[in-house]
């Protein structure tokens, strides 16, 4: 089973956004996916609520409740979507259960700073060390052409990480969301300029560079 975690300890970065696309890319092309949430607000879960039932199955896990118990066996993809305010011990245990971590970070200040410290935590962990866990970063909700953008892009280019790509403020997230959809999910037509910026993270999740050994 591949388990890819999106996470990151600033609340409000865009985890669960990223976390029901991965799963909702994973599930259109075949996989039997599962999408865990971690969040006792329920965002990921309530976004499954709403699925249609003519697209690709996807289950969901309360982990806030039981953890991964009841993740199917049969599952191919397991996506996490980790809590926010994550640190320390439980930050270590819950690396131990991905082989694949994707950090989200948003172009302010508060969050640039906020990113820079988990970061930090982060490459400091055993497992992230002996590179059982590989991380990359991504840009989330990307005004482009503004200062903010291109102090976010150096800082995050500057990274010891894979820096994948920077997903711009689409109003077909949150269209995509309010219908259990995935950006994957919409018409060629209205979606395009957002499946090209994912074009980079589906290539990294989808390449042994993206798992470890």
């Amino acid at each position: 089973m591949r388990h890819v975690m999106v996470m990151n300890a600033k609340g409000g970065c865009g985890k669960s956004t990223l976390a029901t696309n991965i799963a909702g890319y994973f599930a259109k092309e075949g996989a039997k996916v599962a999408l865990a949430d971690y969040d006792p607000q329920r965002t990921s879960l309530d976004w499954l609520e709403a699925r249609p039932g003519e697209l690709p199955k996807i289950v969901g896990i309360a982990a806030f409740d039981d953890g991964l118990r009841s993740v199917p066996r049969d599952t191919e993809v397991l996506v996490i979507d980790a809590p926010a305010r994550t640190h320390g011990a439980e930050m270590n245990e819950l690396v131990r259960r991905a082989e694949t971590i994707i950090v989200p970070v948003l172009a302010s200040p508060i969050d640039m700073k906020a990113a820079a410290h988990f970061m930090a935590e982060l490459l400091e962990l055993g497992r992230v060390q002996r590179e059982q866990a590989r991380l990359a970063v991504v840009a989330n909700r990307v005004r482009e052409n503004t200062l903010v953008f291109e102090e976010l892009d150096k800082y995050l280019s500057k990274l010891k990480v894979p820096y994948l790509t920077a997903l711009r403020q689409s109003t077909n997230y949150l269209r995509a969301y309010q219908r259990g959809m995935s950006v994957f999910d919409l018409p060629e037509y209205l979606a395009w300029p957002d499946w090209q910026q994912w074009e980079p993270v589906t290539k990294w999740l989808g390449s042994k560079k993206s798992l470890p050994g």
